[in-house]
């Protein structure tokens, strides 16, 4: 994991492999950004005049490289781009730092060493920019020898060390900043690891395994249900979708609790570990990423690590409804009716709609510890990637009041997500002759159908929301910002800062 410093020393006289100066955009051209005076001075006040004869515009983004002028002990000085400059006495955007920051670290592979000269107003940007650049450097090549892939290529490491000039290292404040930036990257970045970790080596029974250990070295509890208690307990859902795979399911708790805490927060995350669709097949082009279908279990078990690491003062239990969903002779068959752990009864119409299904019955398990709010995560729906593109998640709850503070804190923290309706008049599509309800509705609107599927599980006078990470999860495209291609740590942010808020008694 690359490690983060704060320092008041001079850019000139820093030893590292590159100074990072932050570049802005304005009716003018490419204007310097605050932090990167020192560099600014060395190459006589023309480093924005520099840049734009490099062809830099100050565009988000963009990177451009430049020898160091003398007398520096870096080599080489690396502008990046943060956007339209902004009003005059108003500071940068959070987020335009972060991503800055993560494209900077992205830029800088196979570094030791790198100084970020970038705008630090405060100890809140100290975190964005430290937050920024440990999941800009972060990297996945677990299956790669030595580092490199099959034909030899690679092998370069993620920038080391990330020194944030501008900081003040003791300041309580900037210390506190660049702590939970570290925590919340780092156990994003597990969350990451786990995502794009392949399903033959990533099944219920091992990431279970891997959530104790996390329970071990964080002082949490952890219960795991195996098949054979899943089975005692009357489970159907995730017994259901689990039936045709040679890897059983799991249902795992993992809970922090606070000794200071007022409040109760429940995260329940997905974790199908692959989804071949079952019985309904996946056809051939859908199938090839459907390792990311455990990104809710993932984001979940993140942020309850996380807010362990950050010592908020609130309980937070997390449920991981852990699954893999194969054809076999033993499969769940479109037809079959599985009894729930609620006790309801679900015709199952279509078993590649099998999240909600282990979601049905960990909400219901999450319900009967009475929580103040549950919070469920999960790659769901399509239909929610039709709507809102690979870059948003949608929000669905029973009190609107919730779903805006939800939307509010994603957007704190820098992620992207939209408020999403739950019609009533889409409930009926759900309708069976043979049970209590179908896993299935009207095809159109299938986001907000799978939504309303969820909130019948819901225990009376729990406040809950349903976040559908299906496009942001996982990116299929190339790296932007601070975002990999690959598995992305989706809403884990979003929650630790849920998680946060409650313990502020800020939600109510």
């Amino acid at each position: 994991m690359t490690a983060l410093t704060l320092s008041t020393a001079a850019a000139p006289g820093l030893r590292a492999d590159a100074i990072v100066v932050g570049v802005a955009k304005d009716a003018k051209g490419p204007v310097v950004a605050p932090g990167a005076e020192a560099v600014d001075a060395a190459y006589d006040g023309k480093l924005a005049d520099v840049l734009e004869t490099l062809g830099a515009s100050g565009a988000e983004g963009e990177v451009t490289k430049l020898p160091a002028p003398s007398g520096f002990k870096a080599s080489l000085v690396l502008a990046v781009g943060l956007g339209a400059a902004p009003e005059k006495d108003s500071g940068y955007d959070a987020e335009a730092l972060r991503r800055a920051a993560g494209v900077a670290a992205r830029a800088l592979v196979g570094a030791k060493k790198a100084a970020f000269a970038l705008p630090l107003a405060d100890a809140a940007d100290a975190g964005a920019v430290g937050e920024g650049a440990l999941l800009g450097a972060y990297s996945f090549d677990a299956y790669k020898e030595n580092g490199k892939d099959a034909k030899g290529r690679g092998g370069k490491a993620p920038l080391a060390d990330v020194v944030l000039l501008g900081g003040k290292p003791r300041d309580k404040a900037y210390k506190a900043a660049l702590e939970r930036a570290t925590a919340v990257a780092e156990e994003l970045n597990r969350a990451r690891d786990l995502i794009n970790t392949p399903p033959n080596d990533l099944n219920p029974a091992s990431f279970a395994a891997l959530a104790q250990d996390a329970a071990k070295a964080n002082g949490l509890k952890i219960q795991v249900l195996d098949e054979k208690a899943l089975a005692k307990g009357g489970y159907g859902g995730i017994l259901g979708v689990g039936a045709g795979s040679a890897a059983a399911p799991r249902l795992v708790k993992l809970s922090y609790t606070s000794p200071k805490a007022k409040k109760h927060l429940a995260l329940v995350g997905k974790g199908i570990t692959y989804d071949s669709g079952g019985i309904s097949l996946k056809p051939a082009g859908h199938n090839e990423t459907m390792k990311c279908d455990m990104s809710g279990a993932a984001a979940v078990f993140a942020a309850v690590v996380a807010a362990a690491r950050l010592g908020l003062e609130v309980n937070v239990t997390g449920w991981l409804a852990l699954a893999e969903n194969m054809p076999s002779g033993s499969a769940t068959r479109p037809g079959d009716v599985l009894r729930m752990f609620s006790g309801k009864t679900v015709e199952v119409l279509n078993t590649d709609a099998e999240g909600r299904l282990v979601l049905a019955d960990a909400l219901w398990a999450a319900s009967q510890e009475k929580p103040d709010a549950i919070v469920d995560v999960a790659t769901l729906t399509g239909a929610m990637v039709l709507a809102l593109g690979s870059r948003t998640f949608g929000i669905m709850a029973n009190d609107d009041a919730f779903r805006s503070a939800i939307h509010e804190a994603a957007e704190e923290v820098g992620e992207e997500a939209w408020p999403m309706p739950l019609p009533e008049h889409l409930r009926k599509g759900m309708d069976s002759p043979t049970a209590d309800i179908a896993n299935m509705g009207e095809r159109m609107g299938g986001g907000l159908v799978a939504g309303l599927f969820l909130r019948e599980f819901i225990g009376d006078g729990i406040t809950w929301a349903h976040l559908d990470i299906a496009g942001p999860a996982f990116n299929e495209q190339g790296p932007f910002g601070y975002t990999p291609k690959g598995g992305t740590g989706s809403a884990v942010r979003t929650l630790v800062r849920l998680a946060e808020l409650t313990a502020a008694g800020d939600l109510g």
